[in-house]
């Protein structure tokens, strides 16, 4: 009776360092993984297309619309309200909202 349990005994412990080096190893292509650059310029673009924010910033604004740029997050679009009064709608490039207009 003794003896088979020393044999499973023997069997965990020449087992342990294996399941070390494999967690180890999981580890190590984790953290490959988020040093990739794909996935580094994944997060720095903006999730909202310039057309899409032109549109959510135009929408009930009367007037016309006369370009935009991306800034960072940040999507700007120019916009032209009746009487000439020109503006500057930010938009957040991430989730699309109206963040604020100078």
């Amino acid at each position: 009776m003794i003896r088979p349990s020393a044999i499973l005994l023997a069997a965990l412990i020449a087992a342990a360092p294996l399941s070390q080096a494999v967690a180890q190893d999981r580890v190590q292509r984790f953290e490959r993984e988020q040093d990739r650059p794909e996935r580094q310029l994944q997060d720095e673009r903006p999730r909202v297309s310039v057309g899409e924010a032109v549109q959510r910033a135009s929408s009930g604004r009367p007037g016309r619309f006369l370009g935009a740029s991306n800034r960072g997050d940040t999507i700007v679009v120019r916009w032209e309200y009746p009487g000439g009064r020109v503006a500057d709608i930010m938009v957040d490039g991430r989730s699309g909202r109206v963040v604020g207009e100078r």
